[in-house]
């Protein structure tokens, strides 16, 4: 028989956890909504080009994830694996997201695309991936009751998509308030890194993790009458073991696959900012679509905690609400084709809702993957496998960002001109319409094989 879950979280701690994601959403969305309009109309750089570097970064950026995983594994502190490696991390992701922004004009055009490569490398690769998986680990080191940890997930996500939010609606805005040009997106960087900084630090002392000796309690004390094997000793395994763990866990495999895809359909979503400019003639339009799909997707977070319970578990809601999704994307194509503005933003809204459940409960589907490859191998392997989480985003966003970039080139985009080629708004329509909704099904199809609650529980039940 199921034991009563423990509780171990307040609601200001699962608050002040979820306010993590304003500090890491302060880099994320302010480079995946601005970096390549900032390079391209601003410091006058080939966007061809610099979707080639960005791709460039991505080959640094794949071989850090697991090995930030395993160091946090492998750390012991008084504060826990995880905090001290996301303190201290995003101090560098403060300093190389206001050098991304603070490219000097003076330099000559090859050391501008070489200082956006290092500082972008820098901060992808090293501060960002460390800061990233130490914070989504948090989600199965402070507490192992199943409900809080998808309660972590929603808020984190809400003030996730929170931030996108007001980003995307007041950053061009206040880059010409602030003096326009590159004066103006510096200092909007140099206010956002402050502001991710203060936040990141409150994130970090509102939890505290639990014991060692604790957590490896959790997958045993799910039953009675009965004792997994021990687990073996965390620090016995190598990066290499680490990483044969985690390709042998096809869930986190599955999981990979669905972030990176969720992270460039966000880039595709992201050059809406071109669509607006180039296609509809209005740039601000780009912040009133931002509100079409985050605060959908900010309301069904709320109810997303309740959702699971009323389904008795993650995988029908996150399926069904993909299903949603497709379709809203497919009607936002045929709304954009229309030129019918109010449609698009209501189709918008309804993909938005569709996407929720997923980005609700995502943290707490890893902690189950994490659980599967316990109860298949008897390794904890919690921060290495939530490097799917960074994974996901650099190689999503980065791909999805320098792919954009590719195909802007290839369609004759010049960022120094008013005008743009027949052929170039085309490609912009193909990269803001099309293609989310193809990546959308894509999604769909994964989750509809991504059941891992059933297959622990029969795991369980033959422990039994």
């Amino acid at each position: 028989m199921l034991m009563q879950e423990k509780k171990y979280l307040k609601w200001y701690n699962k608050v002040g956890y979820g306010s993590g994601d304003i500090a890491g959403n302060v880099v994320y969305a302010l480079l995946s909504s601005f970096v390549m309009i900032y390079l391209t109309n601003t410091v006058g750089l080939n966007a061809g080009i610099v979707g080639t570097l960005i791709a460039a970064s991505k080959f640094f950026d794949g071989i850090t994830d697991i090995f930030f995983g395993t160091m946090i594994d492998k750390t012991k502190t008084r504060f826990g694996k995880a905090r001290p490696w996301m303190l201290y991390a995003y101090i560098g992701c403060a300093v190389t997201l206001v050098a991304i922004f603070a490219i000097p004009a003076n330099l000559g055009k090859t050391s501008q695309y070489a200082w956006f490569f290092i500082a972008y490398t820098l901060l992808n690769a090293v501060f960002y991936t460390a800061n990233n998986i130490a914070y989504s680990a948090l989600t199965a080191l402070v507490t192992k009751n199943g409900k809080e940890r998808v309660q972590m997930g929603s808020y984190r996500f809400i003030f996730a998509f929170a931030t996108s939010l007001l980003i995307q609606s007041v950053t061009v805005r206040a880059v010409s308030v602030l003096g326009g040009g590159a004066f103006g997106w510096r200092a909007v960087a140099v206010i956002y890194a402050l502001i991710g900084l203060a936040v990141n630090t409150v994130s970090v002392f509102s939890v505290k993790e639990l014991s060692e000796e604790e957590l490896a309690e959790e997958t045993a004390g799910a039953l009675t009458g009965n004792q997994y094997p021990k687990e073996e000793d965390g620090e016995n395994y190598n990066l290499l073991e680490a990483g044969k763990l985690l390709i042998s866990n096809k869930y986190y495999l599955m999981i990979c696959g669905v972030y990176i895809l969720q992270q460039i359909y966000t880039a595709m979503i992201n050059m809406g900012i071109y669509y607006m400019t180039y296609v509809l003639k209005n740039e601000n339009l780009y912040g009133v679509f931002s509100w079409a799909v985050n605060v959908p997707l900010i309301i069904t977070l709320v109810f997303t905690p309740m959702l699971v319970a009323k389904w008795k578990g993650m995988y029908k809601l996150n399926l069904r609400g993909y299903m949603l999704s497709t379709l809203g994307r497919a009607l936002v194509i045929v709304a954009g084709y229309l030129g019918n503005v109010p449609l698009m933003l209501f189709f918008t809204a309804a993909a938005a809702v569709g996407q929720g459940p997923w980005q609700g409960d995502m943290n707490a589907v890893i902690a189950s993957c994490s659980e599967y490859t316990y109860l298949t191998k008897k390794k904890r392997v919690d921060g290495t496998m939530y490097s799917c989480t960074s994974l996901g985003v650099k190689l999503g966003s980065g791909l999805g960002t320098a792919v954009a970039g590719w195909l802007l080139a290839a369609s004759g985009f010049d960022g120094t001109a008013s005008v743009q080629p027949e052929y170039c708004i085309s490609m912009m329509r193909f990269i803001y319409l099309w293609l989310p909704m193809v990546i959308s099904f894509a999604i769909m199809v994964i989750l509809s094989k991504m059941n891992v609650e059933e297959a622990n529980a029969k795991l369980k039940i033959s422990r039994s």
